[in-house]
């Protein structure tokens, strides 16, 4: 047997095995049904001493590890922004993982640099976002992050006569991190990873927007390079600053502008939600995660920086075993140079919807969970806590104990599948509307779902 049927006999035992595993998603029992112990040992704890069939190998991975994962794919799967996977974007992945090229070298491998260039001219083309910006395909969100506040480290370090590259931080001007009190963790992490320290935390409205005067106040009190965090899509009521206004206030007093859209930046691919993100444009870099709305595999961050120079400038490496590309290389402006095609499913993605796709896919989640957060006003004792503005909604009941029982209720039937978390001083349900396939009877299933776990805490079951 060749090497190539080596692989066709995997791959297609491979496929069997997803397809079974995609084919059970939408009606499996959400949770976990096996813990870690139970798949170690289902895989078999000790290494073995000589080389295994590889087909038993894949099919030992299967059996053991089906049991034990979340059906996190499912359309009534609300636990945090998690996006299922469209079919085209999976077959991409699959491609990308085959063609196994080295997605930070342009002239290494130009094809894929081709795709992934076109991807990032396009994701700036629908999120309305300056053209002529860097776009780097990351991990994630939080790394999306890390590459929007190190060019804004160098940036507004080198604009007050400090080389950081060369000079490191020790004994730099200190840079005012600006973020709003409802900021998400990831920003946090970011920033402790570039050394920036805990921001400055100013106030927040009802619904986790950041107050602009408050802004305007911390950014007057001190002086010295600042760089301000917005955000757009708060993680509990799914409510967008006003960056516009915030962007104006930080620009005046000479600080870079990061906006966190992890999932609300997509908002602006819709006309009709288009409105949330006015403003966005002007700021200086952007972080998403196509995996959360576009509905893409994970391993699928942007990072966005409008000044292309800014971004090689804090994350660039050149040496001279490299075959570098006078325009610049994709590991310019990520923290990876050796990573896979990130982009590939991302382009499968934006060339099968289009435009209108992306706008009726964006359009059809908030639909949803506006659909899902009536529904769940109709129960009685329950109460939508937020402003259902975008995609988040969520719900608490007469006291906390109650609606952690609901939640942990709902969980345990596996029908639908929500977490709690702590927001405006009390528990709440939080409803993360991600998925492509959540469609009416979803939303219907999932408010029965509820209205069986509230009536069996009312009745102290």
């Amino acid at each position: 047997m060749s090497p190539v049927d080596d692989y066709r006999d995997l791959l297609d035992a491979a496929r069997h095995r997803a397809a079974e595993w995609l084919d059970q998603v939408p009606e499996r029992p959400i949770p976990p049904a096996a813990t870690v112990d139970e798949v170690k040992d289902a895989l078999g704890r000790s290494l073995p001493e000589s080389t295994q069939d590889p087909r038993g190998v894949l099919d030992r991975l299967a059996d053991a590890v089906e049991p034990g994962l979340l059906a996190s794919q499912s359309p009534r799967f609300y636990g945090w922004v998690i996006g299922g996977t469209y079919p085209v974007a999976l077959a991409a992945d699959w491609l990308t993982s085959a063609w196994d090229q080295n997605g930070g070298m342009r002239q290494s491998s130009p094809s894929l640099t081709a795709v992934e260039d076109l991807a990032g001219e396009w994701l700036l083309d629908v999120l309305g976002l300056p053209a002529r910006s860097a776009v780097g395909f990351v991990t994630g969100a939080t790394t999306a992050n890390l590459v929007g506040l190190a060019a804004a480290r160098e940036h507004v370090l080198r604009a007050v006569g400090w080389d950081v590259n060369r000079d490191g931080l020790a004994g730099a001007p200190a840079v005012r991190l600006v973020a709003g009190a409802e900021r998400h963790g990831s920003v946090d992490l970011a920033a402790r990873y570039l050394g920036l320290g805990a921001a400055r935390l100013v106030p927040a409205d009802d619904q986790g927007r950041i107050v602009v005067d408050a802004l305007a106040d911390a950014l007057a009190d001190g002086d010295g390079p600042a760089i301000v965090c917005l955000q757009a899509g708060n993680v509990h009521s799914g409510a967008f600053d006003d960056v516009g206004a915030a962007v104006a206030v930080a620009h005046e007093a000479g600080a870079w502008v990061h906006v966190d859209g992890a999932f609300g930046l997509w908002a602006a691919a819709s006309p009709k939600l288009a409105h949330l993100t006015h403003g966005y444009e002007t700021a200086d870099s952007w972080a998403t995660d196509a995996h959360k709305t576009l509905n893409v595999p994970y391993d699928s961050g942007v990072a966005i920086v409008a000044d292309p120079v800014a971004a090689r400038t804090a994350l660039g490496i050149r040496a001279s075993y490299l075959v570098a590309a006078e325009t610049g290389d994709p590991h310019e402006t990520v923290p990876e140079m050796s990573r896979r095609s990130r982009g590939v499913p991302v382009w499968a993605t934006l060339a099968w919807l289009g435009r209108q796709g992306v706008a009726d896919l964006v359009g059809h989640l908030a639909d949803a969970a506006a659909d899902l957060a009536e529904g769940l006003a109709g129960i009685e004792g329950v109460e939508v806590v937020n402003d259902v503005v975008y995609t988040q909604v969520c719900v608490a009941l007469a006291d906390d104990a109650t609606t952690q029982a609901v939640a942990a209720a709902v969980r345990d039937e596996g029908v639908a599948y929500a977490y709690t978390s702590r927001w405006r001083d009390r528990d709440v349900i939080r409803f993360s509307v991600s998925n492509w396939a959540t469609g009416p009877d979803d939303v219907a299933a999932t408010v029965d779902a509820v209205r069986r776990a509230v009536s069996g805490a009312t009745l102290g079951g």
